[in-house]
């Protein structure tokens, strides 16, 4: 109990050149159960405030260098406030003037008093002045509060939905496989997926939920969980889109969809059996420097409720790269406005031959990274899949 009412005794600093001010104020305020403590300049007055937390300052404008303009005091206020934004201050002058006070005012003065002053209404000032500085203090108290547990928050959906993607790309007989994922807030809407049925069987997929953040993330990873579940179920890429599409129909807000690209890889005869539902066209570059998008499949997942889905098989060669990948890399965007775009991406895979998958991975990551300077404005996502 005695540290609770210790809290609540304000604590003001009295700031004026001259004792007998100073000693008067202090006996005022000492009466009226104030704590204060005094300053005799503005170099002092600056010390107490970088050392000590107050309720309150009660500042005279003009000091022993200036004794009437007040700009002495005026640029106290300023230095002040940069110090301690939200400490509220009433000021005292002499020689006060319409002037003066505006510009004490236009600084962020809550009062302003002229001496001589009348004890009880001097006393009413402070303490209205004190309660607001408090009601300050709490309310952005309490807002940086929600912030730090919304970033605890945050933190922690983020390191969910991190363990939801692939820690190790599955070992892929005569294949080398990669993945990079990287949110442009906390959490992301993309998911890339690698996972074996067996030896000779394994699902590769990528998606995008329109939107981004939390929203966009909750229901990635409520996609995602029932996608795995039903990939066990050893279904063709186009039923599963099929059933996919029916359940995020019932479950997906207005004006939220999931593009989708999922396709079943024959790991013995090199085939890969896919389908697309509004996602990126995957780009397969053969060997030969040939470009071959995989498009054929249906509409995005989550919007029409009469989708279906057709699905395509295509042969793998020695030498091809596969890479699939979200809209936030080809969208990522210079100093100047313009995309890193499909174009210079099929470049990349054209360009950069005689690498595994991890590498190239990287490669393409480290040149949209360098073209946008790092600001990605949604999450980028992609895959690599190299035949060897």
């Amino acid at each position: 109990m005695v540290n609770t009412v210790a809290a609540q005794v304000p604590r003001t600093l009295i700031a004026d050149d001259q004792p007998d001010v100073l000693a008067a104020l202090r006996l005022l305020l000492k009466g009226a159960g104030y704590q204060t403590e005094a300053a005799d300049s503005p170099a002092a007055v600056l010390d107490a405030i970088r050392h000590e937390k107050f309720d309150l300052v009660l500042m005279d404008l003009n000091y022993a260098r200036d004794t009437t303009s007040g700009k002495e005091g005026l640029d106290l206020i300023e230095r002040i406030h940069a110090l301690d934004h939200d400490l509220p201050i009433v000021v005292m002058t002499a020689w006060a003037t319409v002037d003066l006070a505006v510009e004490s005012m236009r600084l962020g003065v809550r009062d302003f008093v002229q001496k001589p002053w009348e004890n009880s209404r001097l006393l009413r000032k402070l303490k209205t002045q004190i309660d607001y500085g408090r009601r300050l203090r709490d309310r952005e108290a309490a807002t940086q509060s929600r912030e730090r547990q919304l970033k605890l928050e945050l933190d922690e959906a983020r390191e969910i939905q991190r363990r939801l993607m692939p820690r190790k790309m599955p070992h892929l007989h005569g294949f080398s496989i990669a993945n990079a994922w990287q949110p442009a807030r906390g959490v992301s809407g993309d998911y890339l997926a690698a996972f074996k049925f067996d030896e000779s069987r394994a699902g590769l997929c990528v998606a995008d939920v329109a939107g981004k953040g939390v929203p966009a993330a909750l229901l990635m990873s409520n996609m995602q969980a029932v996608l795995k579940s039903w990939a066990a179920e050893f279904v063709s890429p186009s039923e599963l889109c099929l059933k996919l599409n029916k359940l995020m129909c019932a479950n997906t807000p207005l004006r939220k969809f999931i593009t989708c690209f999922y396709s079943e890889l024959d790991i013995t005869t090199r085939k890969l059996t896919f389908t697309n539902a509004g996602h990126n066209a995957p780009m397969l570059v053969r060997r030969d420097g040939d470009c071959i998008r995989l498009e054929e499949g249906g509409r995005v997942i989550g919007a029409f409720c009469d989708s279906t889905f057709t699905e395509q098989e295509i042969q793998l060669y020695e030498g091809d790269k596969l890479l699939l990948f979200t809209d936030g890399v080809t969208e990522a965007r210079n100093a100047a406005g313009d995309e890193f775009g499909e174009q210079r991406l099929h470049e990349c895979l054209r360009s950069y031959a005689g690498h595994n998958a991890a590498e190239l991975r990287t490669l393409i990551l480290d040149e949209v990274t360098a073209f946008c300077a790092g600001n990605f404005d949604d999450d980028a996502t992609l895959m690599v899949l190299i035949a060897n």
